[in-house]
């Protein structure tokens, strides 16, 4: 198949572009090289893939790029809570106007292929609740007033009492709650819409925490798992936020990249949303304790430090269960055997500007 990947050269997208040059695939990768997670054209990139240096906002670069294209793998996104509102402009160009000028360019080549979206945990929102008295219930947004307090876990929005969280499926319905998770809600509708006027294949794969190798560092678009990689590489003390206790899916890059190999290659469209996520749950405490136990005892233990993030969420997993049965998909690599690697995995530096 011939296979473009938006994004290529980044994190997901390269690793992507590995497995499906692996696979015998025909690949093409757009990438603009943003700043925001390039210092530097990478040294990892695939010599056997075709690269096309160009931004998603370049319709005439989108249009000469996709003709041709079986299939489409658009990781191309910014990423992350970044830094304040005021990145609201760079989000809402690179990932709604960006995938608009994908669309489109296929649109107009009347295209009908496969096309898989990188999408995220984040489009749910705070994660499953249920309350013993009323069941599932979803709160609304935590209070200021109440992180400040040092109170992390919502309650029932009926009767106010303590929550048991629980697992997602692909049914639950959208709540962003941060700029970055409502570009990636326009961008599941968008590519939703041309679905169903084109008659293309869509598969939205919503990826839970992903790390491994090619991480950007030392930026605020990073994931968790680089931040505290970075510290512990520098010999300082991971910052965890609020108490440690927020539950989170892990899942490495590879996992993620054979996700997208089998949606755009199964010889039967899987359509749909999919959860990408290893199905063991872990808290962000335990995730930065198995880290610094990677480096080694003479690095600095986490420092649990009561701080937040306003659009954050307190716990967010989902059940993998439709992508393993649609998909065949398992992960590969356990908790255990990913944090070892990922602290001496090489990571990328990037040129912020902002």
């Amino acid at each position: 198949m011939k296979i473009l990947v938006t994004g290529g050269a980044g994190f997901i997208g390269s690793a992507i572009v590995d497995q499906l040059v692996g696979s015998g695939h025909q690949v093409k990768v757009m990438d603009n090289l943003s700043p925001s997670a390039h210092a530097v054209e990478p040294d990892y990139l695939n010599p056997d893939a075709q690269y096309v240096w160009a931004d998603l906002a370049d319709q005439d670069a989108v249009t000469r790029v996709v003709l041709g294209m079986d299939a489409v793998s658009h990781q191309a996104a910014r990423v992350g809570l970044g830094i304040d509102f005021d990145d609201v402009s760079a989000y809402v160009a690179d990932n709604d106007a960006g995938t608009a000028n994908l669309l489109r360019a296929l649109y107009r080549h009347r295209w009908q292929g496969r096309l898989v979206l990188a999408s995220s945990m984040v489009v749910y929102g705070e994660g499953g609740y249920v309350c013993e008295a009323h069941g599932r219930v979803r709160p609304g947004p935590r209070r200021k007033e109440d992180l400040d307090a040092g109170r992390y876990e919502p309650s029932c929005p009926i009767c106010a009492a303590a929550l048991s969280p629980v697992d997602l499926g692909e049914e639950t319905a959208l709540d962003p709650r941060n700029v970055y998770a409502a570009t990636k809600v326009h961008q599941e509708h968008l590519c939703a819409a041309f679905a169903r006027e084109t008659g293309a294949a869509l598969c939205s794969l919503r990826y839970h925490n992903v790390y491994g190798p090619r991480m950007p560092r030392d930026t605020p678009y990073a994931g968790v798992a680089s931040i505290f990689r970075s510290a512990l590489a520098s010999g300082r003390a991971p910052a965890v936020l609020e108490d440690g206790g927020q539950r989170r899916d892990f899942v490495h890059v590879s996992d993620v990249a054979r996700a997208n190999l089998a949606a755009l290659t199964a010889g039967a469209a899987v359509t749909g949303a999919l959860n990408i996520a290893s199905g063991e749950v872990h808290t962000v405490g335990e995730m930065a304790a198995a880290l610094r136990g990677a480096f080694g005892p003479d690095t600095p233990a986490p420092v649990v430090t009561g701080g937040y993030r306003i659009g954050d969420v307190r716990h967010l997993t989902a059940s993998p269960a439709r992508a393993q049965r649609c998909l065949g998909l398992r992960a590969h690599v356990s908790f255990e055997e990913g944090m070892r690697e990922f602290a001496t995995a090489s990571l990328r530096a990037p040129l912020v500007e902002r």
